[in-house]
């Protein structure tokens, strides 16, 4: 029996309309590196939703967006705060540290969130060279936990940024699901956030691969041609990926795929939410349940149905939505933990 998919967006196949878009482009020769007409036109979509300021360059994956963005934000004296859970610090695998050569400050997040005064513990000892020098603020949106940053929250901690000449970066390789939370559009979470440079996902919203790193700071894009280069992050046929955002960023394609992913994990959290033996731990933003539930559940669960183990001494667990979830999908898993 084939499993049923709750571990990931990234499990998710293609959008059709994105599948099309790859086969589309597909005709004949084309100039490589980025020179094509597709991607010009890509280019111009994030211009319409991100303001005309944007430069955005594409790359092929969420590791290779972050740790780039950050090659372009810091030097290797120079770090950057996260929360402890943050993709970057727990996910990539020391990417960050490797390639930009930039330390990770950690501080600790409510719900995913971090907040101007945890940051504030990490501005320790400005101007002296014996220690490493906070430079830049990263955070998730949505959160790893799948919450989503309210606009109120965002504006806080651009203002702190701001006020102690820092950087902030938006891992937003969910920030399409974090839009439908909030019920606006891109440009004004990343208007609200400040953001300097963005990393915006397409893989967890239906494309088949690739991620663009978006610059709302122009100043910080001028030596970004060549950082993508030695990162390996420059596809000769770009065609290919800009295409796809083409496709997504197109006839609301993105926020479509994004609102029934997040429709989908309220359906899934309202079903659980009857069952007295499991306990959801975070609020339900975006498109994942995080849920406590006893072992011997999750152990019969697993014999039918994808998804992760978060944390194994507390037996918390989270399940995914995407765009392609069917109801009848979650309803079966809602019946099956019943019984």
């Amino acid at each position: 029996m084939k499993k049923i998919n709750f571990a990931s967006d990234n499990y998710a196949g293609v959008h059709p309309e994105v599948m099309q878009a790859i086969w589309s482009a597909n005709e004949g020769p084309s100039i490589a590196y980025g020179g094509d007409a597709i991607t010009a036109a890509a280019i111009q979509q994030f211009k319409h939703h991100l303001g005309n300021h944007a430069e955005t360059f594409f790359v092929f994956n969420g590791t290779g967006a972050n740790v780039s963005a950050l090659c372009a934000m810091t030097q290797s004296h120079e770090a950057v705060i996260c929360a402890e859970k943050a993709h970057i610090q727990v996910d990539e695998c020391g990417a960050p540290e490797k390639i930009a050569g930039c330390k990770l400050l950690l501080v600790p997040a409510i719900h995913g969130k971090i907040t101007a005064e945890g940051i504030q513990s990490q501005l320790q000892r400005i101007g002296d060279q014996h220690h490493v020098q906070a430079r830049v603020i990263s955070i998730s949106q949505s959160t790893e936990y799948g919450t989503v940053y309210t606009l109120d929250e965002l504006r806080k901690l651009s203002a702190f940024a701001k006020a102690h000449n820092l950087y902030l970066h938006m891992d937003g390789a969910r920030l399409a699901n974090a839009a439908v939370s909030l019920q606006t559009d891109l440009k004004t979470i990343v208007e609200a956030a400040g953001v300097d440079v963005l990393s915006f996902g397409g893989t967890k919203n239906g494309m088949m691969m690739g991620e663009a790193v978006v610059f709302l700071n122009p100043l910080l894009a001028k030596s970004f041609l060549y950082i993508r280069k030695q990162n390996m992050q420059l596809a000769s046929k770009m065609r290919f990926i800009s295409a796809q955002f083409q496709a997504l960023l197109s006839n609301n394609l993105w926020l479509n795929n994004a609102r029934h992913a997040n429709a989908m994990a309220q359906h899934m959290a309202q079903g659980l939410k009857k069952i007295k033996s499991i306990q959801i731990t975070q609020p339900v933003d975006a498109n994942a349940i995080f849920a406590i539930m006893p072992t011997a559940l999750i152990e019969k669960l697993h014999t039918r149905y994808h998804f992760h183990i978060w944390d194994e001494h507390l037996s918390e667990v989270r399940l995914m939505t995407s765009f392609d979830t069917r109801i009848e999908e979650i309803d079966d898993f809602i019946r099956d933990a019943a019984q």
